[in-house]
């Protein structure tokens, strides 16, 4: 048993058992950039890419194959501007802990498309592009605030991320066009510590899942691979391990297809090093542990079938099972979704129920995103369990969702608010204003036992990309969300019985409708 699990049971009982360093209070003033920074080194403007009306939603979550095509520099520079570029400021009065914050300019709060625990965007990501590219052959940084490729280095390494993958690697063969995802652990840590890597692996899910969807509602597909020879690649980038984490490679069809020889693996590496801004850097203890756990045999991918063991289990058939109507459609282009996601804040208001058909979108919509594809197969990890306030026609009580009927059972009768807001742990929220609060739960115990340590990063991907599928959603059929990280996950366990079956709930999500006419600035920059 690795350390994968001692730390999951530390996430778990975080809510009764404060997680080592229990006294740390964030330095503020002396915080990271939200960003790597690479001073001198030259950026290339990425084009602008159009959003076709009919790539909806609805396609970007639809299960069926893909059009066989590729990518090309428009497109790649669209996924990436709408997922994790910077697409506008938002001010409002809301409920959140860093109101007071957002009026001065330096603190901006800008909009993305993917969702990020405390909109801290941990997520680096590097271009490893072969001579099929469009571009001089070599590794580029995305810099999100000036939606720039910073080169950071010259040459075609493309043949050492095709070995550190390995030759069992899923994806298109022979290609040599990479996205690498590394995580800096500062950008987040300086803020949640120990527990930052939980945070920052669902970041991982939210980003790959917002890729996922804009893709595949374009035609393109888009899979993550999580396990390879991370050391490998550290190396490439320059990077430290113990200071960020190589998390997901995903391999890309480019529209000019692969070169007739893939390069050799060279032995080249980034020389250009980030700058960071806080004057002092923290580390933790429980953190350092997960990296070198998860990292440690980041190359044993799991063999077929090897999930099997931790999948979701199938709905209760002894409980009542009760009927939804036809979701309703989200006929929404993903992009005008991606734009018009935000957290509510303790906007909801339940004076405005939640129609049945908009919450059946949303529990489909969480189906469709338990699936992160990739070298872990195409199986359903995830659970989906809903506590009702108010949705029209559905009595008020806790349920289990069976994603293959479209229906709900019932778990328990009774108005769950008290439950909801006692479970709690911020001010942020009035959860039982929210029409119905949404809680997917995970085998972690059985993920780790099936496939190492590394399945903390799967288990977690999975959550982040529900997370995310939810969040669009919600805003394709018009209703506010946000999510939650900060209950007590045992007194879930508790009330919806799950301590035989070894569920764990990692996630809340709730959706609703808001108080209309609210006080809110936009400005759109892109």
């Amino acid at each position: 048993m690795g350390y994968a699990h001692e730390y999951a049971a530390a996430i778990m009982h975080r809510g009764r058992v404060p997680m080592d360093p229990a006294d740390y209070v964030p330095n503020w003033a002396d915080g990271p950039r939200k960003a790597k920074y690479y001073p001198g080194v030259d950026s290339m403007p990425l084009p602008a890419s159009d959003y076709p009306a009919d790539a909806t939603l609805d396609r970007g979550l639809g299960q069926g194959p893909v059009q066989e095509r590729g990518f090309d520099l428009p497109l790649l520079a669209g996924m990436l501007r709408d997922s994790y570029g910077l697409t506008g400021r938002r001010l409002g009065v809301q409920a959140n802990t860093d109101l007071s914050a957002l009026p001065f300019y330096p603190l901006a709060n800008w909009s993305r498309g993917s969702a990020s625990g405390g909109g801290l965007y941990p997520v680096s990501i590097y271009w490893v592009s072969g001579p099929s590219g469009p571009v001089p052959p070599g590794v580029h940084y995305y810099s999100t605030r000036h939606h720039t490729m910073q080169r950071l280095l010259t040459g075609d390494v493309s043949g050492e991320v095709r070995a550190a993958l390995g030759e069992d690697a899923p994806g298109p063969y022979g290609t040599d066009q990479y996205l690498v995802l590394g995580i800096k652990y500062w950008q987040n840590s300086f803020k949640y510590n120990s527990f930052s890597f939980h945070a920052v692996s669902m970041d991982l899910g939210a980003c790959v899942q917002t890729w996922r969807m804009w893709a595949r509602a374009r035609g393109l597909a888009v899979e993550p691979t999580l396990w390879f020879d991370e050391e490998r690649l550290a190396r490439l980038l320059g990077v430290s391990g113990e200071e960020e984490g190589i998390f997901a490679v995903v391999p890309l069809t480019w529209a000019t297809g692969a070169p007739a020889s893939p390069a050799a693996p060279a032995s080249a590496s980034v020389q250009h090093r980030d700058v960071e801004r806080s004057r002092t850097v923290l580390t933790f203890e429980a953190l350092r542990n997960m990296q070198s756990a998860t990292a440690a045999r980041a190359t044993d991918r799991p063999r077929p079938g090897a999930l099997a063991p931790a999948v979701a289990l199938p709905a209760d058939p002894t409980r009542t099972e009760v009927a939804l109507p036809t979701a309703r459609p989200l006929d929404t282009d993903v992009r005008t979704a991606l734009r018009r996601r935000r957290s509510s804040f303790g906007r909801f208001d339940a004076q405005k129920p939640v129609t049945a058909e908009q919450f059946a979108a949303c529990l489909a919509a969480s189906a469709a995103g338990s699936r992160i594809g990739g070298d872990t197969g195409d199986q359903r990890l995830a659970k989906l369990y809903a506590f009702v306030n108010h949705v029209e026609g559905l009595a008020p009580g806790s349920y289990e969702y069976d994603p293959d009927a479209r229906s709900l059972r019932l778990v328990k009768e009774g108005r769950p608010g008290e439950f909801l807001q006692k479970n709690y742990f911020l001010a942020n929220y009035n959860l039982e204003q929210a029409g119905a609060v949404l809680v997917p739960t995970v085998r972690t115990t059985s993920v780790l036992d099936a496939v190492g340590d590394r399945g903390y990063l799967l288990v977690n991907a999975t959550i982040g990309a529900i997370a995310q599928t939810v969040y669009t959603a919600a805003s394709a059929v018009d209703l506010g969300c946000g999510v939650a990280l900060g209950f007590d996950n045992i007194s879930y366990i508790e009330e919806l019985g799950l301590e035989a079956t070894g569920e764990a709930p990692l996630l809340i999500m709730m959706i609703g409708n808001e108080r209309p006419a609210p006080a809110d600035f936009r400005y759109e920059i892109a």
